[in-house]
């Protein structure tokens, strides 16, 4: 949307450029979305990414069983 609206889902599946920031919290990750919609004036998506703790049990916990 060139409205420059900062949505926290539901995601489309086009992505036109990525931008990574790195933030301490969600809220911060939607603030620095919001400056970067108005910037660009286009519209911005937010997605979490890094290491997933669940994920991580998950695997040493199945390393052990070998």
């Amino acid at each position: 949307m060139p409205d420059g609206t900062v949505t926290d889902g539901p995601f489309l599946e086009t992505i036109g450029g990525l931008i990574v920031v790195d933030v301490a919290s969600h809220e911060e990750a939607l603030g620095s979305a919001d400056k970067i919609a108005v910037a660009y004036r286009c519209a911005q998506q937010v997605r979490a990414f890094g290491p997933d703790p669940e994920l991580d049990a998950m695997i040493r916990r199945a390393r052990g069983r070998r």
